[in-house]
């Protein structure tokens, strides 16, 4: 499977989920929710996930003054929630109908922005050097492709300032065997296959969590000068 029909199986597999129970497929651990509790848990994400490492999310800087990407938004669980907390929000969706349901979803939010991209890379956002902060949650431990991920990681590397964090998860369970046209269970990730990526896209992977386990959270900063070079990983 090409990186285009793979692109396209994953949209229209998306498509198909958002149609049929959106909620459920973004967050699966029940299958009705209402919105009250679906975006309440978007904000919980936020919570736990961002506002309790504001140190490296922010490096000093206002949250109200940061720009940040959502990789992956889904109906706009998080994006809502990122919107409440920082002065601008942009998220992408591979799924034209997953989009439509997050742009319902920040309606009352003109610092969201929400882009349907191509799922391959983030050329829908033109530019460089855009972004003070850029998070994904339950998207990349969906994706059956390494490659794409670390397309992804690249572009991330084009849009994000220098010295400024992506803090994301893959699918760390590498005794998992996926198969390459699964867009429900991703490609998992070794340490030294995260590291090397990171490397590759001029990151410095700061922090692993997570190592062999379904979630594996990643810390990378992007190089201010020079190669990136990799430190200690921490648990």
């Amino acid at each position: 499977m090409t990186t285009q029909e793979l692109a396209a199986k994953m949209r229209d597999d998306w498509d198909a989920r958002a149609q049929s129970n959106a909620k459920f497929y973004v967050a699966d651990s029940r299958q009705d929710w209402t919105d009250e509790e679906f975006y309440a848990i978007g904000r919980q994400t936020v919570a736990d996930d961002i506002q309790t490492d504001m140190y490296n999310v922010c490096q000093g800087s206002d949250p109200k003054e940061m720009r940040v990407l959502e990789i992956g938004c889904g109906a706009g669980r998080v994006t809502r929630a990122l919107a409440e907390v920082f002065g601008a929000v942009d998220a992408v969706d591979i799924s034209p109908a997953m989009v439509a349901l997050a742009r319902q979803a920040c309606t009352g939010q003109p610092n969201a922005s929400i882009w349907n991209n191509n799922g391959v890379d983030l050329s829908v956002i033109p530019g460089e050097a855009l972004f003070d902060f850029a998070f994904s949650i339950c998207v990349f431990h969906h994706i059956p492709s390494r490659g794409v991920i670390e397309s992804y990681v690249k572009e991330v590397g084009r849009l994000l300032k220098p010295g400024r964090l992506f803090k994301f998860e893959v699918q760390g369970d590498t005794s998992l065997q996926t198969a390459p046209d699964d867009t429900w269970l991703g490609v998992p990730f070794s340490e030294e296959q995260v590291r090397s990526m990171a490397a590759r896209c001029g990151f410095e992977a700061r922090h692993l969590v997570g190592l062999g386990e379904e979630r594996l959270w990643i810390w990378l900063f992007k190089s201010s000068d020079g190669p990136p070079h990799c430190t200690e990983n921490r648990t």
